[in-house]
C-alpha cells in the first residue's frame, strides 16, 4: 500500500508539472504573438504625410483659444458674446482627418459666420509688402484695422495647422506650401478671410504698398491684387487713398505716377472708386524715424501726395 500512494503522488506532481509547463508556454506562444502582431500593425499603420513646410503650431489649441479670450474680453469687450469653444471647434473640424490638399470653402464657412464681426467705415487698411511696418502702425493708432486686427485675424496671425487622415488628425511635423498644392489649409483660410474683410470695408478705405520693391509696389498676384480689390463694394467705398511708403534710405523704386501704381488705378477707376495716391504718408514715415531718427529722410519727413 505505501508503494501505491507513493506512485500516485508521483504522477499528480508529474501530471501539475506537465501542467505548469504547458502554461507557461503558451503565455510564452501568446506574448511572442502578440509581440508579431502589434509590429505587423505598426509596419502598416498609414505614416503621416510629409510636406515642405512648417508642420502645425504645437498646443494649438491653447493658442486659439487664448487670443480669442484676449481679443474678446480684453481689447473688444464689445464682441463678448463671440463663443471661443465653438470658434476653436469649428477650425479644428475644418481640417483634422482631413488630406491639406483637398481643403474647401466649406470647411471653413462655419468658422467664418461664428468670428466675424463689423468694421468700422473709414478703419479697413489693407497692405501688401509691408507687413511689419502696416502692424506697428496699428499697434500705435486703432483708428484703422487691417485683417489681423480682427478677430480671425488675430487669432491665426503667424500660426500654422493641417491635418492628416491617419492618426491623430493633425500633423504637427509639416504642412504643405502653396506651390505643393493651392487648397491647402492656410491658404484657403486666408483668402476667404481676406475677402471678407474686403466685402466689410466701408468709408474711406486705406493700403499701405511699398514703393521700395524693385518688381513693382502693386502685384496682380497678390492678395490684395487678386482678392481684396474685387471684393470691394463701389457702393459702400467712398474713396481709396494710396500710401506708398519707401525705406529709410532705400531705394525709391516707384513713385505715385510709377508704372504699377498706374495699373492699380486704372483697376480702380474701372470700379468708380474715387483714388488719391501719396508717397511716404508722414504718421507712418515718423514710425519708420524712430529706428533711424537722424537720417536726412527722417530730418526732411518730406510727403508728396498726388490726386489723379
Amino acid at each position: 500500500m505505501p508503494l501505491q500512494h507513493s506512485s500516485a503522488r508521483t504522477w499528480l506532481r508529474t501530471v501539475l508539472l506537465a501542467g505548469i509547463v504547458v502554461l507557461l508556454i503558451s503565455l510564452v506562444v501568446a506574448v511572442v504573438l502578440a509581440s508579431v502582431l502589434t509590429l505587423g500593425k505598426q509596419e502598416i499603420s498609414p505614416k503621416m504625410l510629409k510636406w515642405e513646410d512648417i508642420g502645425t503650431t504645437r498646443n494649438l489649441q491653447e493658442v486659439i483659444l487664448g487670443r480669442c479670450y484676449s481679443y474678446v474680453s480684453a481689447r473688444h469687450p464689445e464682441l463678448g458674446d463671440k463663443d471661443c469653444l465653438k470658434i476653436w471647434e469649428s477650425l479644428k473640424h475644418a481640417f483634422i482627418y482631413k488630406n491639406p490638399c483637398n481643403i474647401t470653402t466649406e470647411d471653413y464657412q462655419p468658422l467664418m459666420e461664428l468670428a466675424s464681426h463689423p468694421i468700422p467705415c473709414n478703419k479697413s487698411l489693407f497692405w501688401s509688402k509691408t507687413n511689419d511696418l502696416v502692424h506697428r502702425y496699428t499697434k500705435s493708432n486703432h483708428n484703422f484695422l487691417t485683417l489681423e486686427d480682427t478677430l480671425l485675424g488675430y487669432m491665426t496671425d503667424r500660426v500654422s495647422w493641417c491635418g492628416d487622415p491617419s492618426a491623430p488628425g493633425i500633423n504637427y511635423e509639416s504642412c504643405p506650401k502653396r506651390s505643393e498644392c493651392e487648397s491647402n489649409p492656410s491658404s484657403v483660410f486666408w483668402k476667404m478671410a481676406s475677402k471678407m474683410f474686403a466685402e466689410a470695408a466701408c468709408g474711406v478705405v486705406q493700403v499701405m504698398l511699398n514703393g521700395s520693391i524693385e518688381a513693382g509696389a502693386f502685384r496682380s498676384s497678390s492678395i490684395f491684387g487678386s482678392i481684396e480689390i474685387s471684393n470691394l463694394n463701389p457702393d459702400k467705398v467712398s474713396a481709396v487713398q494710396i500710401w506708398l511708403m519707401h525705406d529709410i534710405g532705400g531705394p525709391q523704386s516707384e513713385s505715385c505716377s510709377g508704372h504699377s501704381i498706374k495699373r492699380l488705378k486704372g483697376i480702380l477707376e474701372e470700379r468708380n472708386f474715387k483714388i488719391t495716391c501719396e508717397e511716404n504718408y508722414r504718421p507712418v514715415q515718423l514710425l519708420q524715424c524712430v529706428n533711424n531718427p537722424d537720417h536726412a529722410d527722417c530730418r526732411l519727413c518730406s510727403s508728396n501726395m498726388e490726386t489723379p
